[in-house]
């Protein structure tokens, strides 16, 4: 493949195994060479990980969509008085967990959840325990660094006191999001009233150090620069550099619909998701997995990204809430014959994981 100038540079130092710098990654970009773009990605891909797709058959658990944060990009998050509302029991959360046990290949629960008021770290805790207890031949991946900093703020424990008390009650991975954009003229401006960038790679490391894996995101697509996407590409690559123990990448487009932000920002384009997709299997040469969430992306979309750097589809889910209170469009579950079709059609081999992917 030919490509002229700073394009062929860039494309050089893939071919040859070199990392990719700050202004390849904004020049990336900045490109309107998206077949080129995901041929190089797919060239990656391949050298990493082989053909083999990852899904897992799991089930979402949110505990609560009460929420103290307000961030300007959720549809999710409600006051205690709003409409909608809820706050599950422990039963609640047993009752769910046991109807999508009726799958003899559940593997996985992936529980996130707001920040309530009022519940305390140890309510919080509990839904552990319990589910663990109850069903322990399941997986638990659950909350994200922006829920692990809240835990510490409410309790007054430190992050790694938080965490060693959620791993002995059966966690065993942590989930990607709230990373959002690790910009804090971004976070400033959305989120204020959450974990800043440097806390949420705070807990990212303490957990690694304390051999708890965690996943990692990108929520792109509102009011952050190319820029800040690279950065804060970069700022994971380096986290994973120092410590091995990111999992997964995960890229979410910002879905605006019943949003703060719904008539200043537009949904992005495929365009723009699948060119992200790639860059960021491009940028992230440290990180194996990186997942197309087909949720958020749409199932076409989502099987086309898997020729763009992706391995990783998620799973079956069971019932997802978050993202469809912003006008996701795709199904609330998929079966996992449909998952594994999605896979074999795109020419790859559908692997399970085992809940923790």
């Amino acid at each position: 493949m030919f490509v002229r100038g700073e394009l062929e540079k860039i494309e050089s130092k893939i071919l040859n195994g070199k990392r990719l710098n700050r202004d390849d990654g904004e020049k990336l970009f900045a490109c309107n060479e998206l077949s080129w773009l995901g041929a190089l990605a797919d060239h990656v891909r391949k050298k990493i990980c082989g053909d083999r797709v990852y899904y897992n058959v799991n089930c979402h658990v949110n505990l609560t969509n009460i929420c103290v944060s307000c961030c300007k990009f959720c549809a999710f998050g409600r006051n205690v008085d709003d409409k909608g509302s809820y706050a599950m029991k422990i039963d609640d959360a047993i009752k769910l967990v046991a109807e999508a046990s009726r799958d003899p290949h559940l593997s996985g629960l992936h529980i996130v959840s707001g920040l309530h008021p009022t519940w305390t770290f140890d309510n919080y805790l509990a839904f552990v325990e319990v589910l663990h207890e109850k069903f322990s031949k399941l997986h638990i991946k659950g909350f994200t660094g922006v829920e692990i900093q809240h835990f510490a703020n409410i309790s007054g424990l430190s992050v790694e006191e938080i965490l060693i008390r959620l791993k002995n009650a059966g966690l065993e991975a942590i989930a990607g999001g709230g990373a959002e954009i690790l910009s804090d003229r971004v976070r400033n401006l959305l989120c204020p009233k959450k974990a800043t960038a440097n806390q949420w790679l705070n807990v990212a490391k303490t957990a690694h150090k304390l051999g708890i894996k965690t996943n990692a995101s990108m929520l792109y697509g509102h009011i952050e620069t190319f820029s800040e996407r690279v950065e804060h590409l970069i700022r994971l690559r380096e986290l994973q550099d120092e410590t091995g123990g990111f999992q997964t990448f995960i890229c979410f487009p910002f879905l605006p619909k019943n949003t703060a932000l719904e008539k200043e920002i537009k949904q992005t384009s495929m365009w723009d998701d699948l060119r992200t997709m790639a860059i960021s299997r491009l940028m992230l040469d440290n990180f194996r997995n990186i997942k197309a969430y087909w949720v958020m992306l749409t199932v076409p979309v989502a099987q086309v990204a898997l020729s763009f750097g992706a391995n990783d589809i998620d799973g079956t889910i069971h019932r997802e809430n978050i993202l469809h209170d912003a006008g996701a469009t795709s199904p609330r579950a998929l079966a996992e014959d449909e998952i594994i079709k999605i896979i074999r059609e795109a020419g790859r081999i559908p692997f399970a994981t085992g809940g923790n992917s």
